[in-house]
């Protein structure tokens, strides 16, 4: 009986661009490529199914894009190598600089330009040695940077087989072989995937004599041909469907028939389960391909198809960044019994010796500090110190939940004496104190009277911080910060920040100090602060780069934020609903932190839709920030890099810490421009106010605006 044949179909490629490569692009845009709209070489990754019933995605990440570099010509320089994981494809984006022209772009010639790379990779050989681009893809987009949001179509070009091909068997792999065949293929197929040289396509051998399968890369082919072996063209299949194989096998057919005339192709869509091959799902085809004669004319090139649909259209996609988020975590209200229940199942790892004997630092004891501390108890934590400056006013017991009506009486009590108080009712066996003090800070001048009191101010809170291990910066101004945060960067403390605004927050851990010491190593006095400053750097203990502090992203020194400034800018103005979620994240991040194994030293990670845990980290992802917004109930996060700029925590100012001491930090209070000289952002600031500027204005108020440098 005749086999019937059926036209091969294959199911599309999706794609996935994470928000670390819309924010890397941006950066790009503003910084190197300007007005220059030429084609930038970027790079994607997919890996194969590894889910019966979800497809692997074309991923893109920020290390998708060139490294940011004077010379416009070092951006085709970049070498993107795989791993286990993930296989690397070549890729060109087409960036425009205004939405008209995103629109007009000519598509089709630009998908038929990069079918021709394709089938000129295929005609010379070099398909056979480098595989990856057979699934060569194209990405046109355009970044509007004054919103965020990003218009973009991906296409995965595809030559067209003109006749189709013919399907005469798919079936799962796990049924076309027998149990030794199996086993030997599986073996192959590990021993492949742990090579350094991770390619998408690869030749399949089995010795039937001896059930010997052996995986060897396209440019062996002719080596595979022996009588006593049958020959399967295997592929990385991202496609989770049994009945078609996916998207990179098109062009793979298109070589097998063009270069080698085989027009009876058995393929394997090679398909994963937890990193290790499934034959069940994996699949085993038999395709007829007969291309016609006009393939063999040198000038010749096949029609192409690949743009990607959304939602069964044509169109493009946009995405806006503030939108990008996961749901947010609900603060844990319960005690004791909930801690300990949940060791039973649901996180048996869960550290309750170490989050009770961790002394956390909490600085202001305002809405943040309140709601800090109360989550803090929540999870175990018993050794909570507070330090506030002000009373009690009648406007906070609303927001600030560790305050009453009585406490507002009588010109108000200090806070941090009250806060103390009320934890102690709501669960006597914490060991709470509060501290009154003020935190010195730049910007505010100090009188020479008083200059006595507030170097004792800066002992005191030196002090304190090498006497805890964690340290939350919770006070309502820039400035306020950065004494602790260059303390804390010293002392390599533990150090967390959340900031508000009206309807958006951040939080984040800052990165460990630039010490290669070990992280209990501390100064001794402030008036004796000397050390061997050749142990700084912005480097990590494992030699990667430090995560940044909340003042590494500036451009300038930290100054007085309050002066001239009216009492809606003065006060810290909020939506309600804000600092319960800051404060339970930035409770939640040093929760994660002290049961990663790294602690201090954890790299940042970034959270996206596809995650689906990780047995290693039973509580997650570990961002370094996490940034979200009400207005839109979105949350993102991101990470950032120590700067060596930085007027907190660079090895600049470290250096100049440990050598003058309590003298550094009067200079750095007293001289607005002082922590700006001593890094250098003077003469970064000069420079930048050194180009000059020629502003394009014919456009109108609503097109995006260039800057002609």
């Amino acid at each position: 009986m005749a086999e019937e044949e059926h036209k091969l179909q294959f199911a599309p490629f999706h794609s996935l661009a994470d928000e670390g490569f819309w924010r890397r692009l941006c950066s790009l845009k503003l910084d190197t490529l300007g007005i220059d709209q030429s084609p930038i070489p970027i790079t994607g990754f997919y890996a194969p199914c590894s889910h019966a019933q979800v497809s692997n995605h074309l991923t893109l990440l920020s290390e998708s894009l060139p490294p940011e570099c004077d010379e416009q010509s070092s951006l085709a320089s970049t070498v993107i190598r795989g791993n286990r994981n993930r296989c690397p494809v070549p890729g060109i984006l087409y960036n425009t600089n205004t939405l008209e022209s995103f629109h007009t772009l000519d598509k089709q010639s630009l998908l038929k330009a990069e079918a021709k790379k394709i089938w000129d990779d295929i005609q010379s050989g070099k398909a056979e040695e480098e595989s990856a681009v057979l699934s060569r893809f194209l990405l046109i987009s355009f970044a509007d940077l004054k919103k965020w949001t990003f218009h973009y179509w991906f296409a995965f070009p595809a030559l067209v087989l003109d006749p189709p091909a013919k399907l005469t068997d798919l079936r799962p792999a796990s049924q076309c072989f027998s149990l030794e065949e199996a086993e030997s293929l599986k073996a192959a197929c590990n021993e492949w995937r742990k090579s350094t040289g991770l390619l998408g396509c690869f030749c399949i051998a089995l010795v039937l004599f001896i059930i010997l399968a052996t995986i060897r890369p396209l440019r062996d082919w002719e080596d595979c041909q022996s009588a006593c072996q049958k020959v399967l063209f295997g592929f990385y299949d991202p496609c989770h469907l049994p009945n078609h194989p996916g998207w990179p096998l098109r062009n793979f057919l298109a070589l097998i028939s063009s270069r080698w005339k085989v027009e009876k192709i058995s393929f394997l869509c090679y398909r994963e389960e937890r990193g290790f091959p499934n034959l069940d799902i994996s699949l085993l085809g038999e395709a007829l391909v007969s291309v016609s004669q006009a393939w063999d004319d040198p000038q010749f090139i096949p029609n192409a198809v690949g743009w990607e649909l959304n939602k069964g259209k044509k169109v493009s996609r946009c995405i806006t960044l503030a939108n990008s988020m996961d749901p947010t975590r609900l603060a844990i209200s319960a005690a004791d019994l909930n801690l300990k229940l949940m060791r039973w199942r649901a996180l048996p790892s869960l550290k309750l010796n170490v989050l009770s004997n961790t002394k956390c630092l909490l600085l202001g004891a305002g809405t943040l500090g309140c709601q800090v501390a109360r989550v803090l108890m929540a999870w175990g934590v018993r050794k909570i110190t507070l330090i506030d400056s002000g009373r009690v006013a009648m406007s906070n017991p609303l927001r600030q939940s560790l305050y009453t009506f009585s406490d507002c009486l009588n010109g108000g009590d200090f806070k941090a004496v009250a806060a103390v108080k009320s934890l102690k009712q709501i669960f006597p066996a914490v060991e709470a104190e509060g501290i009154v003090m003020a935190i010195p800070m730049p910007g505010h001048p100090i009188p020479t009277q008083i200059e006595d009191s507030v170097v004792k101010d800066c002992r005191r809170l030196q002090e304190l911080i090498s006497s805890h291990d964690v340290v939350f910066l919770l006070t309502d101004t820039r400035e306020s910060r950065w004494l602790p945060t260059l303390l804390g960067a010293n002392s390599n403390k533990i150090t967390i920040t959340a900031a508000l605004g009206f309807d958006s927050y951040v939080v984040m851990r800052h990165g460990a100090g630039p010490l290669c010491s070990s992280p209990d190593s501390t100064i001794e006095d402030g008036d004796a602060l000397s050390s061997s400053i050749h142990n700084l750097s912005i480097k990590d203990g494992d030699g990667g780069d430090r995560l940044g502090c909340y003042f590494c992203n500036d451009v300038v020194a930290p100054i007085d934020s309050t002066a001239n400034r009216t009492l809606d800018q003065q006060c810290t103005v909020t939506r309600p609903g804000l600092a319960p979620i800051a404060s339970a994240l930035a409770v939640e991040l040093l929760v994660g932190i002290l049961h990663h194994s790294a602690g201090i030293d954890a790299p940042g990670e970034i959270a996206s839709s596809s995650y689906i845990g990780n047995s290693e980290q039973p509580l997650g992802v570990l961002p370094h920030q996490i940034r979200g917004s009400l207005s839109q109930f979105s949350q993102m996060t991101l990470l950032g890099h120590a700067s060596n700029c930085c007027t907190a925590c660079c090895a600049t100012v470290l250096s100049e810490y440990r050598k003058r001491g309590v003298d550094f930090i009067l200079q750095a209070i007293n001289h607005p421009t002082y922590l700006e000289d001593l890094t250098g952002l003077t003469e970064l600031m000069k420079s930048a106010n050194s180009f000059e500027l020629d502003w394009d204005n014919e456009t109108n108020d609503e097109d995006e605006t260039f800057v002609d440098i």
